[in-house]
């Protein structure tokens, strides 16, 4: 991301943006406020960390940033804690949140919605999850699942119209 090295404000700017769609995804995944900070932190960081060695995305920042998310996620799943070493080799803190703070951050995992997204059949959850509850842009969602964002359009569409046929959804609401 050649952008990057001449304007360092750029990072700010995408981490003001991508930073609730992230702490949304991890919330989401990991039910758990304090896991998903940790996680967020630890993708922004390496993300950073990536920038800085001139090692940014080819193309699209958002997809490229959720990869970055997911690996974090099934590393985590696989040591069974959420690893730090991009935070500390830019010596980054650790970030405390107040108690009303994680409770902001568990309400950005509304499970009763994601719970009937996750009914959804495979393609269009996965397009619902990333507009709307992620809220990715169609071609980075386009990017993301290798189709045409003609293609994502379709699967989001058909999506929402099926979520709101369930009378649940009001309920989740």
């Amino acid at each position: 991301m050649a952008a990057f090295s001449e304007d360092r404000e750029l990072f700010g700017e995408l981490y003001r943006r991508y930073e609730r769609p992230v702490l949304g995804y991890f919330v989401r995944r990991t039910r758990n406020a304090d896991t998903a900070v940790d996680l967020t932190a630890e993708t922004f960081a390496a993300a950073l960390d990536a920038l800085l060695r001139d090692r940014g995305p080819s193309g699209r920042f958002g997809p490229w940033l959720f990869g970055i998310a997911a690996n974090k996620l099934v590393d985590s799943v696989r040591s069974g804690v959420v690893q730090d070493r991009a935070r500390r080799a830019l010596s980054l803190e650790r970030l405390e949140l107040s108690d009303d703070a994680l409770e902001a951050v568990d309400r950005l995992g509304d499970l009763d919605a994601a719970e009937l997204v996750a009914e959804l059949p495979p393609e269009q959850r996965e397009a619902v999850q990333a507009r709307v509850i992620d809220e990715l842009d169609y071609d980075e969602i386009a990017t993301a699942l290798s189709c045409s964002e003609l293609v994502v359009r379709k699967r989001v569409s058909r999506g929402l119209a099926q979520l709101r046929k369930n009378p649940r959804w009001k309920e989740a609401r």
